[in-house]
């Protein structure tokens, strides 16, 4: 079964940082691709990064030189470090399983998600 666990979400004032963790388990590193994306109530899902075991990933031009993502295949868990955080950027985070791989739209290629992690970022 595949199962994804995010963890690192909370409250931030603009300007600083969090870093989102996501534990997974039921698959092999190189069945999917990891990517987190963000989906406020009755609104569709924003792609946020994604990331494959071959080092390919994807972002969202919102986050290009403030987010990054990373992965430790011995943990089984990939990581979204988030800088220079903004208000817009507040909303529920979750971690998937991407059977596409990293490419465009792939957020609409969900294997699998977890149940989510509040980022809030105060002006």
């Amino acid at each position: 079964e595949v199962k994804l666990v995010e963890s690192g979400g909370g409250l931030v004032q603009a300007g600083g940082s969090l870093r989102l963790s996501c534990a997974a388990s039921g698959f092999s590193w190189d069945d999917f691709a990891i990517g987190w994306f963000r989906q406020d109530p009755g609104k569709e899902r924003e792609g946020i990064y994604c990331i494959y075991s071959d080092g390919s990933t994807n972002s969202a031009d919102s986050v290009k030189g403030r987010f990054t993502i990373s992965s430790d295949s011995a943990k089984s868990t990939v990581y979204l470090q988030m800088n220079s955080l903004k208000p817009e950027d507040s909303g529920v985070y979750y971690c998937a399983a991407v059977y596409s791989g990293c490419i465009p739209g792939w957020v609409r290629a969900l294997e699998a998600r977890g149940q989510g992690t509040v980022v809030t970022v105060s002006s």
